[in-house]
């Protein structure tokens, strides 16, 4: 079984409308879609890996050999050794990882790292912008209508873009812990250039585990919690999480096109009239601040992800 793969340049032609049923189906009962010619050159996704490769080789491969997982991980192994036991660390991630913004401090090295990325980051908020038009169309929305609630509002410009560079080095005892614990995202879409050589990336599809697999120079997509909301359910976020692997130094790219911290959010009126009810006779989805729903998230993270839509619920009250 694998994710669905999806030729973005069909949009553009005589089978859009394929193209747009293959979307429709892939945010239904997926979550998680690679997209091809999805018009990002790939001269500059070319020189994305290189630069994330040698930024990752000059300032962040040593200071992971010292840092906590390797420590923790350490510890755990003479723990079992002295004991006797068989223990796993359940709350630790396997990751060197670091948060691109257009305010905060980027890596020094190499020395084209800042010039790519941004032209990087650019492309993908533009990519972003595509895919939340598509969701519009095939949810019945007008056409900006994800995209200007994730701002906060019509001509508003406040939403949240951040990328998470990763990189999931060899781990001598994978089956200790994971690359990264399982979870659904807080926000809005996800865009993931993910390694096209080295996998580990799963998600939880009809109770089964299963991998994205890597396919060269794609695009992942995945919807977070937010669409969930604003699409009264009908686009589910999904499951996912990374194996820690003892081969390759797996490198993740993932772009966040998420809500203001003010932003309301709340199911698109169009999409609440055959909506399920509740036993107290409340939609299923509730109206809240995403700020309010992220000071839930980043205590519950790992936890299902309905008691957080219970929470800012009562937040709201």
């Amino acid at each position: 079984m694998a994710i669905p793969v999806i030729d973005f340049s069909k949009l553009n032609g005589k089978d859009r409308v394929e193209a747009l049923a293959q979307i429709a189906d892939a945010c239904e009962n997926w979550g998680f879609f690679q997209l091809v010619n999805h018009g990002i050159p790939i001269e500059l996704l070319e020189r994305v890996k290189k630069v994330c490769s040698q930024c990752y080789k000059l300032e962040r491969e040593e200071g992971f050999k010292n840092s906590m997982p390797v420590k923790l991980l350490n510890d755990l192994l003479e723990r079992n050794y002295i004991n006797g036991t068989d223990e796993k660390l359940e709350d630790l991630d396997w990751e060197d990882v670091f948060i691109l913004q257009d305010d905060n401090k980027w890596p020094c090295q190499p020395l084209e790292f800042k010039e790519t990325m941004s032209e990087y980051r650019r492309e993908l908020r533009n990519l972003a912008a595509k895919v939340m038009e598509v969701m519009d169309e095939n949810l019945g929305l007008p056409k900006g209508y994800i995209k200007n609630a994730l701002n906060g509002g019509e001509g508003i410009e406040d939403a949240f873009f951040g990328t998470k560079v990763s990189h999931y080095p060899p781990c001598p005892h994978p089956e200790l812990l994971t690359g990264l614990r399982a979870h659904t995202d807080a926000g809005g879409v996800i865009l993931l250039f993910q390694d096209d050589k080295v996998g580990g990336l799963q998600i939880l599809k009809d109770g089964e585990w299963i991998d994205v697999q890597p396919l060269e120079n794609s695009i992942v997509i995945n919807t977070g919690d937010q669409i969930e909301v604003l699409s009264n359910g009908r686009y589910k976020s999904v499951w996912h999480h990374v194996l820690a692997s003892r081969d390759g130094n797996r490198r993740s790219i993932a772009s966040f096109y998420n809500p203001s911290l003010n932003a309301t959010i709340a199911p698109a009126p169009q999409l609440i009239e055959s909506v399920t009810k509740v036993a107290n006779d409340q939609h299923a989805y509730p109206e809240f601040v995403f700020g309010d729903y992220m000071s839930v998230y980043v205590k519950q993270k790992f936890l299902p992800k309905e008691p957080r839509f219970q929470a800012v619920r009562a937040i709201k009250k």
